[in-house]
């Protein structure tokens, strides 16, 4: 089962990407350096959740994570060109 980001809430009601999806793009994220960061899969299913439906950031549901973490993860990932192409379709 997978948690939310405070650790006890379950986030079984979400939309989470495969762990093969999340396989074939996480060679093209940056490695973590000194924090450990917030789960990629709840992270990047997070941010195709909010575009898919049109949402703003802040109305992301609870259990993907702080919407700020989504957001720039967004951001970060656009520049490095990692989120294009065949993952929005």
């Amino acid at each position: 089962m997978i948690y939310g980001h405070s650790g006890d809430e379950p986030v079984s009601d979400v939309f989470l990407l495969s762990e093969s999806q999340t396989e074939r793009i996480t060679p093209y994220f940056p490695l973590a350096h000194g924090v450990p960061r917030v789960d990629d899969r709840r992270v990047l299913s997070g941010i195709v959740y909010v575009i898919r439906n049109g949402l703003q950031w802040k109305d992301a549901p609870k259990g993907y994570g702080p919407h700020k973490t989504l957001y720039n993860r967004f951001i970060r990932r656009s520049h490095l060109g990692v989120l294009t192409g065949s993952l929005w379709l």
